[in-house]
């Protein structure tokens, strides 16, 4: 599907966005495994929400609506997975592969997972080096660094881990792994990362501790089941944030958006830019961080982003290169090579696109480097099969001189199928 975004008017108002993606995962990962019914209000329906459902029903887990943004997953305790009948397909979501592998290395059965091209090219070695260390039992193609991934579990021993890059999926794989391992499970992050895992599974009554970068787990007997409420999510607030912050005389209010401090490293970034960004009626909701956003559009300036900010705001360092084709000065990121193994390489890609509509940017091996500010002008870009490159094209072309035209938008519905209406809407 094509679809094309241009100039035009402001962006006023106040709206909701998804419900958290990464906290949605783990409320159906970790509710299958409960002991009881576990309710899930708010959660993100996309594309990659569906995957790990559809995993978790073929391992015999019964997921059932319950009314509008309402989910009732009926937990089969930690020993209740059966083995699946046929290959568990994943889709096009790296976060069910990663931490579906940490939960069926702890089950005494064969798992074999797969998912569509673009995962099936993303590294795996990162969570199966690991779990081979705790005694799971995985083939995958290039010696395990690649799926499909055939998983043999069960009779698993604790370890101590240092990840050699920080990754909340690896680390919430192993901490998953460790429930089911005999002996307490240590990790050890370079770089903090998102804690959704550890706040929930506290929340369940799982004996986790945190100090200093380094994440403690004991085995555990029973998970509680739970009653959660899924914060909006930042990342998808991220890209309404900037365009508000580019379009003049804009000025949104999104509500209940989850500022979990491993999560908002956005935020910090659009405020040393110069964004007028506040938060307000700041509360608690199951055991998550949520305010309202409220952002207006404002001159930017330009920054470096490097060292411990990356992994708070991985998912939205390709927005601040938009933002930095505006901002007046040079806007660097460094030390984000992550971005090349996202579901596309989201440098190569970010840079090919945004050079194609005008913008001043260079390709770092680590990172981009961006001069602004520059006016940028209307023309055919494409997605590269990636919902977060296909919102920042989109957001880019608020600010061109004509319509920017985006092959393969149909991605966005990976994490926000309402994007483009939801942005229009906002421009009445």
């Amino acid at each position: 599907m094509r679809r094309a975004v241009g100039p035009g008017r402001p962006l006023v108002g106040e709206c909701s966005v998804p419900g958290d993606k990464s906290i949605t995962h783990r409320a159906l990962l970790f509710g299958a495994i409960a002991s009881g019914d576990t309710v899930v209000q708010g959660y993100l329906e996309s594309g990659d929400s569906r995957a790990t459902i559809g995993a978790l029903t073929a391992l015999g887990v019964s997921v059932e609506p319950a009314g509008t943004d309402r989910l009732v997953v009926h937990g089969r305790g930690l020993q209740g997975l059966h083995e699946p009948d046929d290959v568990v397909d994943c889709l096009g979501s790296g976060t069910t592969m990663r931490l579906l592998a940490g939960l069926v290395s702890g089950c005494d059965f064969t798992t074999v997972l797969t998912g569509r091209d673009a995962l099936r090219r993303r590294p795996m070695d990162r969570v199966v080096e690991p779990l081979r260390r705790m005694g799971a039992r995985i083939i995958g193609r290039s010696g395990g660094r690649l799926a499909p991934l055939a998983i043999g579990g069960g009779n698993l021993h604790g370890i101590e881990y240092d990840l050699p890059v920080a990754s909340a999926q690896v680390k919430s794989a192993l901490l998953l792994a460790g429930l089911q391992a005999n002996g307490p499970t240590m990790v050890t992050e370079p770089a903090p990362t998102r804690d959704h895992s550890e706040r929930m599974l506290r929340a369940m009554g799982v004996a986790v501790e945190s100090q200093a970068g380094r994440i403690r787990i004991e085995p555990a007997d029973m998970l509680r089941p739970l009653e959660i409420t899924v914060p909006g999510d930042l990342s998808s607030a991220a890209f309404l944030v900037a365009a508000a912050l580019l379009v003049s005389g804009s000025r949104l209010r999104l509500n209940g958006v989850g500022i979990n401090p491993t999560r908002a490293g956005f935020i910090d970034i659009a405020r040393a830019m110069g964004g007028e960004v506040t938060l307000e009626n700041a509360c608690e909701s199951g055991g998550e961080p949520v305010a309202d956003i409220v952002v207006s559009s404002c001159s930017l300036r330009g920054v470096r982003v490097q060292g411990a900010l990356i992994p708070l705001a991985i998912d939205e360092l390709p927005l601040v290169a938009v933002l930095g084709t505006q901002a007046e000065g040079v806007t660097e990121v460094r030390e984000a090579a992550e971005l090349r193994v996202k579901e596309s390489d989201r440098i190569a890609g970010l840079v090919h696109e945004l050079r194609a509509l005008g913008a001043r940017i260079e390709e770092l091996p680590d990172g981009y480097l961006v001069e602004g500010p520059t006016r940028l002008h209307g023309g055919r870009v494409e997605a590269h099969g990636d919902h977060r490159l296909a919102m920042c094209l989109a957001i880019a072309g608020l600010v061109a001189d004509g319509p920017v035209e985006i092959e393969g938008a149909e991605i966005v519905s990976e994490s926000f199928p309402a994007f483009f209406d939801l942005l229009e809407n906002l421009r009445q």
